[in-house]
Parts: C-alpha cells; structure tokens; sequence
C-alpha cells in the first residue's frame, strides 16, 4: 500500500498545481477565440508549436536527464543542475543567432515579425522545463505544485487584463503566456536554493557524458512525439490555410480536459515506475494501476466525445464552432498517448532511452504519411484521425516492448472491445445530425463502458477504502 500512497499523494499535490487552474484557463478560451481572429490564433499556434521541437533539440533534452539522474538520490545534483543550466544558455545563444540570421534576410517573414517573442518564449520554456523536472526529481512536488498555480494564475490574468482592457490583441496573448512560465521558473530556483547546486567552473565531464547517453536518443523521442503532436498543425496550414490551422488548434482545448488527467498522472508515475520499480510485478501494483488508468481515461473520453457539440456551443465562438468535429479523434489519441506514455515510464526505470526512439518513431512516420493521404479528402478531420491512428502504433509497440522488461496481466480484449466503442462514438456523432436518437445511441455506449471497466475500479476504491 506504500507504493499506491506515494502515487496518489503526488498525484494529489500535482492535482493542486494544474487541475483548478487548468480548468480556468479552460473556460477562458471563448475569449481568446472571441478576441483573436482565426489568423491570430492560428500564428501564434504555429510559433508556439516550433518552439517545443526547438526546446530538445536545442538544449539536448536537459528536462529529461535533469528527471531521471535527479532521482537518483546518491548522484551529485551539482553536475545535473550545473550541466543543465550550461546546455540551456548555450542552446539559447544558438537560437537567438539563428533569429539574428533571418531577421537580416528575412527568411521566414513570421518569425521576423515575432522574432522578439519567439526567443522569450524559447528561454521561458526551457527554463521552466528543466526546473519542473529537477523540482520532481528531488521529491520538491509540493513546491512544484505552487509554482503551477503562481504561473496559471499569473497567465491567466495578464491574458484578462492584456486583452480586455489593454485590446493589446495578439502581442498581449504572446505577453501572458510568457510571463506565466517566467514566474514559475523564479519561483523554483528561489523555493528549492538551486543557485547554491551551480558550480560555475565545476568539471563534469564524466557524469555530463553519463547525462547525455542518456538524453540524445530521447531527442529522437521529443521530435517524434512532436510530429504526432503538432505536425498536422504544419500540414492543415499547408492544405488548408492558416485559418484553418486556428480552427483545428483551437479544437484541441476540449481534449485538454481528458489532457489535464494524463498529465496529472505522468508526472506523478514517473516517480512511481522509478523508484518502485519490480520487473516481475509480485505485488500487482502496476498491473493494476494500469488497469485502472486505463479505465477510467476511456471512461472520461467517452463522456467527453457525448458531449462535445454541447461543449463547442459554449466554448468556441462564432467562426471556430466547426471545430467539434475534430474533438472525438484527437480524445481518443489522448487515451492510446496515455497508455502508452504509462509503459514508457518502465523504460524510463531501466533507462532504456532507445526504446523510446524506436516507438515514437515509427508513430511519427506513419502521422506524416497518413496525413499527405486524409488532409487532401477530408481536411483537419483527416489530421485528427491521422493522429489517432499514431497513437494506437505507438502503444501497440510498446507494449510489445515491455515485455522485455516487466510482466504485465491485462485484459486486452475488454481494452480493445471498449477502443472500438470510443471509434463507434466518434462516428455516431460525425455521421448523425443532433437529435435525442444521437444521444441515447451514445449513453448507451457509455453505459457498455462503464459495465466493462466496473468490477476493476470497484476493487482499488474499495481496498484503497479499507486498508
């Protein structure tokens, strides 16, 4: 039971840190989509998007290594932070020369015009990314949990207070959303005292080598993960125009409800899988925190794809309504991103970094290429269903890998049955127009889920209850 109150209290305080503020950031979007213009929207999407495949590759994916060896308690957590805190500054250097390049030739007019922008949001990123994952790392999830609220609540106002009163449009949403990471970043380094772990002139080569065996092929990684994530973005643009990259970006924040709860969990598993970790799972644990993780993301999927039109009417404005029709596909990729990111924190355990490569990899591939074969015929749609489809090959693999290094006992038919019933959802409410038939088809749908997934959440709430 010791391995279940140490997930569940970090999965508690992490609760604290994202869940209330993600909810509010949530229901702030009708005024970003009724401030900014499709276009607006659809440029910053596309910046924002460029800088999270510059951030590993730029700085060595220093977030990754800072988690893992940070866990470790008997490693020197000078040469993590030193390292990391080096890596970043000479990849922000890079970056902010490369700007200085196309601002002199103007090679990419967007990032000419934002080039200020862009670089602040570089560096916030990072920065704050290798602080989060040192701050978990060193079991500061409390103090991370903090942070998370400061930087939520500081985004979310200057976003009020930028594009209501200030109307400062497009620079004011660029403004917020780098302020808000800032912050959080400050907050970490004075919380945790990480200036005293920096050793300007300290050596580290040997466990900076160690570092970097480890984080180069999760490079790999990022870049695939980022090519499911956000490619389609590139592509909706190319196809379809940059409007209609607003409006499928835009269709994302329903899914981010079903986001908030995988990302909850993954910060907190990845504590969990490392420090628990048993390849012959004698206890159980992790078969059934699969299990039940399993279950209840297809639960909350399923209800959020029943009520996604209702959803998009109070959400989306005007203009970006259409984009319900994206929500079903780009849930049900969370669901298989989820899973499969669960089995990744056993790779993760046994720093396997290459097996990451190897799944995402391949997921990525077949993104691009399904996408060049839906977008033409059926536009962002087939960008939502290509990213699903990603998905499902990542997890698939993966879990083929994991074989190698724990024994799993899960109910892959129930799993795949109730997959099946997610598909048959999204497609009762692409295919029939909105009428009381349409959702009574879908909550009994619903109701089959719940039926399959019962007797396994019933058993962990009530020994959780009675121990």
């Amino acid at each position: 039971m010791n391995k279940y109150r140490y997930l569940l209290k970090n999965i508690g305080l992490l609760t604290i840190g994202n869940f209330a503020t993600k909810i509010l950031s949530f229901f702030l979007v009708p005024l970003y989509t009724s401030v900014l213009t499709t276009n607006e929207y659809g440029t910053y999407d596309l910046l924002n998007t460029t800088v999270s495949v510059l951030i590993p590759i730029l700085t060595l994916n220093t977030a990754d290594f800072a988690l893992r060896f940070s866990l470790e308690k008997k490693y020197d957590q000078n040469a993590v932070v030193t390292t990391g805190a080096r890596i970043t500054l000479v990849g922000s250097a890079i970056l902010l020369f490369a700007l200085v390049i196309n601002n002199i030739f103007n090679l990419i007019p967007m990032v000419h015009r934002y080039s200020f922008f862009f670089f602040l949001m570089f560096f916030s990123q990072a920065l704050s990314g290798i602080m989060m994952s040192y701050a978990r790392g060193t079991d500061h999830v409390a103090s991370l949990s903090v942070s998370s609220v400061i930087s939520s609540v500081i985004t979310i106002a200057c976003n009020i207070i930028f594009l209501i009163p200030l109307r400062m449009g497009l620079p004011g949403y660029f403004w917020a959303n780098i302020i808000g990471p800032l912050f959080q970043s400050v907050y970490l380094v004075i919380r945790m005292k990480s200036w005293r772990d920096i050793r300007i002139n300290g050596q580290y080569g040997k466990q900076r080598r160690e570092m970097l065996r480890y984080s180069m092929p999760m490079i790999a990684n990022s870049i695939s993960w980022w090519v499911n994530n956000v490619s389609d973005r590139y592509m909706v643009t190319w196809f379809c125009g940059i409007a209609a990259n607003g409006i499928y970006s835009v269709s994302t924040k329903i899914p981010a409800i079903l986001n908030v709860f995988q990302g909850i969990f993954d910060q907190a598993w990845a504590l969990s899988a490392v420090k628990d970790f048993d390849s012959k799972d004698e206890s159980g644990f992790f078969t059934v925190t699969y299990n039940t993780y399993n279950g209840l993301m297809v639960i909350v999927c399923a209800f959020i794809i029943a009520f996604d039109r209702i959803m998009a009417r109070f959400l989306y404005a005007d203009n970006f309504y259409v984009a319900w029709r994206y929500v079903p596909f780009l849930t049900i990729s969370i669901v298989f991103g989820a899973m499969a990111g669960y089995i990744g924190g056993f790779f993760t355990a046994v720093k396997e970094s290459k097996t990451f490569a190897i799944s995402t990899t391949i997921g990525a591939i077949a993104n691009i290429i399904l996408n060049f074969i839906l977008i033409p015929f059926i536009g962002a749609l087939g960008a939502a269903l290509a990213t699903a489809i990603s998905y499902i090959i990542i997890w698939i693999i993966r879990l083929l890998q994991s074989k190698k290094y724990i024994v799993l006992r899960l109910n892959l038919l129930r799993d795949c049955v109730s997959y099946m019933l997610l598909f048959v959802q999204a497609l009762v409410l692409l295919i029939l127009p909105e009428t009381l038939i349409m959702y009574l088809i879908q909550f009994g749908l619903i109701s089959i889920i719940l039926i399959l997934y019962k007797n396994n959440i019933y058993k962990v709430i009530h020994d959780l209850i009675k121990k």
